[in-house]
């Protein structure tokens, strides 16, 4: 499972910097890195404000997190069969129709600050 990769797959999809995510975040952007890069894992703490910050359900970043070698050899091929359209579904939750919104919401916070 790697959690830093997912967040680093979302963030980007909703175009947020590595430093925009990080100071929203209140964490350094070293510690985003090393979170990204697989040096370091979340905190439950960080991971929430992570999730808060992106506006995604956690449950959606331990699904994209999901890689092959999580899953027992044994269910192997049905993990092959399912993942890629759990994968696909759990990615248009940050897609176009759930990031209008979030844009929407982000465009009226800097109007306001």
């Amino acid at each position: 499972m790697n959690l830093g990769v997912a967040i680093k797959s979302i963030r980007k999809k909703l175009n947020i910097t590595q430093f925009d995510l990080a100071e929203k975040c209140n964490i350094s952007q070293t510690s985003l890195s090393q979170i990204e890069t697989g040096l370091k894992r979340p905190s439950s703490k960080t991971l929430k404000k992570i999730c808060d910050v992106l506006d995604v359900p956690e449950s959606v970043v331990y699904i994209l997190a999901m890689q092959e070698t999580d899953v027992p050899s044994s269910k192997a091929s049905i993990y092959n069969m399912l993942f890629p359209s759990i994968k696909s579904l759990a990615l248009q939750i940050v897609g176009n129709e759930y990031l209008e919104p979030v844009i929407s919401r982000r465009v009226v916070e800097s109007a306001v600050a």
